[in-house]
């Protein structure tokens, strides 16, 4: 198994080297956004706005974290269902140049086709991790949609955030090559 540690914001070089089931270490600025943020984000970039946030080269993650403990940066923080960003992703990353999304489960043909055709990656996080996945989050900010709460555009600071590979940029789907590698014939 092959572990890359990548720094955003990322390149094509940097996603030129990963293939699915690869684990990543990942440290830097990423962004989070759910499916409120998202649609917020896309109906700017459709009326020619700008963004809050620049995501050329950067990473959203699907998270709504829990609420902060006193002492503590960030409450639990563990991803959300991608596919609720679905119907947003390909804008995102064929419009403002995002490199990479953070979820759990699988994201349909045009997110995968986007993610080719723009050289983009899908990353899993483990679900159910999310208060051993907060103690990578070293800071996080509200920088858009207070009012979302949870759901607000947060910019995180992460140190060796652990991720895999879902998609990479060949068009791998780890999800579809698990079931083949499993399947009983």
């Amino acid at each position: 198994m092959t572990v890359h540690h990548l720094t955003t914001p990322l390149t094509d070089a940097d996603l030129a080297n990963l293939k699915i089931g690869d684990q990543v270490l990942l440290s830097g600025v990423v962004y989070t956004g759910r499916d409120a943020a998202h649609k917020r984000l896309v109906d700017l970039v459709n009326q020619g706005k700008e963004l809050p946030i620049d995501l050329e080269g950067h990473v959203i993650y699907y998270v709504g974290p829990a609420p902060a403990k006193p002492g503590q940066v960030i409450g639990s923080a563990g991803p959300t269902t991608s596919y609720r960003m679905d119907a947003y992703a390909p804008t995102l990353i064929e419009q403002k140049g995002l490199k990479g999304m953070i979820g759990k489960g699988s994201r349909n043909d045009q997110v995968k086709e986007a993610m080719v055709k723009h050289k983009a990656v899908y990353f899993g996080a483990t679900g159910g991790a999310g208060a051993l996945l907060a103690k990578c989050i070293k800071s996080a900010e509200v920088i858009a949609y207070p009012e979302l709460g949870p759901e607000a555009v947060r910019k995180l600071v992460v140190e060796d955030l652990p991720l895999t590979v879902i998609n990479d940029i060949y068009g791998g789907d780890l999800y579809e090559e698990g079931v083949k590698k499993y399947r009983i014939e």
